[in-house]
């Protein structure tokens, strides 16, 4: 299977993941030192979901965002994750009912750009490192308003490009070269993990995304920039 950062066939994307599932956790810790974890938990946190509330993470993979949502607010009614991948949904149904969570938080196979859910359903929606392997990401984008509640925040977190010279350039070596050589030793596909970074390279600049999402009826957008820029954080409130 050869991948590259412009490849546009979900069904190719959803093999490349199926492939790496058993080991996707794993190397989420390892390849970003684990802030990933403080990564979700930052995103997490500008959802507001309120006491009752529901909500709905797009692209969930092994569920780690759909359980920070469900440990910062206890008093949600429901959680939801989706992902076109069932390998990945299969080992986030172990995670959650390891935890207990089973009553709280569930798991369907669905893609991004046509969400089983009727307009404005959910308070919250999320999609962490996801919106990047969407084929037609404005119609993810606009999947993601169409679900929200008026006034509803959408979240979405995704890896981006230093731009500081020195630690840009490190990086970029470390992105480009040493992150696909241990991605690919620990999960046995070099492939995928040479994907990453070249579809993190051929990605829209945060400016670019904010615009997308103001197209498809997200207003008060806004973004950040986190660990130096290596992830951006982008939130928005869908329209009344």
């Amino acid at each position: 299977m050869q991948v590259d950062g412009g490849i546009r066939d979900g069904d190719t994307i959803r093999r490349m993941f199926g492939g790496i599932a058993p080991r996707y956790d794993l190397l989420n810790r390892l390849l970003s030192v684990a802030r990933d974890r403080y990564w979700r938990r930052e995103a997490v946190a500008h959802t507001q979901l309120p006491s009752g509330g529901v909500a709905l993470d797009v692209c969930t993979g092994t569920a780690d965002m759909a359980l920070e949502l469900a440990r910062q607010f206890p008093s949600a009614r429901t959680i939801i994750g989706v992902d076109f991948c069932l390998p990945m949904i299969r080992i986030a149904a172990e995670k959650v009912a390891r935890k207990g969570l089973t009553g709280r938080i569930g798991l369907q196979a669905a893609s991004a750009e046509a969400l089983p859910f009727d307009a404005n359903t959910f308070d919250a929606v999320t999609i962490a490192f996801g919106i990047r392997n969407v084929v037609d990401r404005k119609c993810g984008l606009s999947e993601l308003c169409r679900v929200l509640r008026p006034g509803g925040v959408g979240v979405i977190l995704e890896f981006a490009t230093p731009p500081g010279p020195l630690f840009g350039w490190l990086y970029r070596v470390y992105f480009h070269r040493g992150l696909p050589w241990l991605g690919g030793l620990i999960s046995g596909d070099a492939e995928a993990y040479r994907y990453l970074p070249t579809s993190v390279s051929a990605f829209p600049v945060p400016q670019e995304l904010s615009r997308m999402m103001e197209e498809v009826g997200f207003h008060d957008v806004r973004f950040r920039t986190l660990t130096g820029g290596i992830v951006t954080l982008h939130v928005g409130t869908k329209s009344a």
